[in-house]
């Protein structure tokens, strides 16, 4: 009888631990991702479906919650966010806090992409090759580029000298490369931009092709020159809290690597793909597209290649290895537009 009651009680001992200990075998790791985009934007959809990709090969071992239009953190503070653990994920624009991330701003120089599926391989080639120390207190899921960023205008910009002194709007980068092609930049929020060229605030606009419909800019501009020798490429992150992702055990670890690097793929596409929607709205609007000559369009790269000088002396002087990060990124662009 003893020995029954000793079986007994094994069981209920066994059965009490199994109950305690189940919760922690299949626990769940609750995570949330801030973006600034809105919901319906197409990078907000890609975004939400790398998070379902990950909760998908994790067996919903891990649950990621998006916040969309900067609800958790507004943009400029998104990276921050992160760093500080308000959001576990972050997905927003290295240049929107500058001198943050001084030796990638190489990323958002006129190094003449003409894509944002090349422009996005050269971006993650960079960061994987340097492992810039200023990108050290987040773990980077992986980075990527808009479209070539090209100028429209309400009025036919054939050659560099029709370019000079009109009223383009830029702010930053933007700015940078307007002054240097010959033309005033304008500042204003990009939210301004539309009403401002049509009033004749400004002329025109240096942006990726994406905008001529996602800002309605096809409407008001009339031509887009691709002076693709000269265009710019903004870059943007996605980052996870660093405790958090030590925090994940080597096996989903894993997983996340691997979706990263299919995700780096699709997002090049998805800025390509809405470039192509932008150019399509805009010719439907009436927009003329003024291709350049090879000869033209490299006096173009001519004008803005002072920046590259700027860039190199500004960040030398900060210890940083400007000059080869600059050559890589250069070289990179070559390579893949091969």
């Amino acid at each position: 009888m003893g020995r029954w009651k000793s079986v007994a009680l094994f069981l209920c001992l066994s059965i009490i631990g199994f109950c305690f200990l189940t919760p922690f075998t299949f626990a769940q790791t609750k995570l949330n991702y801030s973006t600034f985009f809105p919901q319906p934007h197409k990078n907000s959809v890609l975004a939400a479906e790398w998070a379902k990709e990950i909760e998908k090969r994790t067996n919903g071992k891990v649950q990621i919650t998006m916040f969309y239009g900067g609800t958790l953190t507004p943009a400029d503070k998104c990276y921050d966010g992160v760093v500080k653990g308000i959001s576990d994920f972050g997905f927003s624009v290295l240049s929107y806090t500058m001198g943050k991330f001084p030796l990638s701003e190489v990323l958002d120089l006129p190094l003449g992409s003409r894509t944002a599926t090349t422009a996005t391989r050269m971006v993650n080639d960079f960061y994987n090759k340097f492992k810039p120390k200023e990108l050290d207190d987040v773990k980077v899921m992986y980075l990527h580029a808009h479209g070539p960023g090209i100028v429209h205008t309400k009025k036919p910009v054939k050659t560099l000298e029709e370019l000079k002194g009109m009223k383009i709007r830029g702010t930053g980068t933007t700015a940078a490369v307007a002054k240097y092609l010959g033309a005033t930049p304008v500042a204003m929020p990009m939210s301004d931009a539309y009403d401002a060229i049509s009033r004749g605030v400004a002329e025109g606009i240096v942006c990726p092709m994406e905008a001529l419909q996602g800002w309605k800019l096809g409407e008001v501009v009339k031509y887009t020159t691709q002076n693709f020798g000269s265009a710019y490429n903004m870059s943007f992150f996605v980052v996870m809290n660093k405790d958090k992702w030590n925090a994940l055990p080597p096996d989903i670890q894993k997983i996340f690597d691997q979706v990263n690097a299919e995700w780096i793929v699709k997002q090049g596409q998805l800025w390509d793909q809405i470039d192509k929607e932008g150019i399509d709205f805009a010719v439907g609007k009436g927009d003329t597209i003024i291709p350049l000559s090879r000869e033209e369009d490299a006096k173009w790269a001519k004008a803005v290649s002072p920046m590259f000088d700027e860039y190199v002396k500004d960040k030398t002087a900060k210890g940083l290895p400007a000059a080869e990060a600059l050559k890589f990124c250069q070289e990179r662009i070559k390579q893949l537009q091969q």
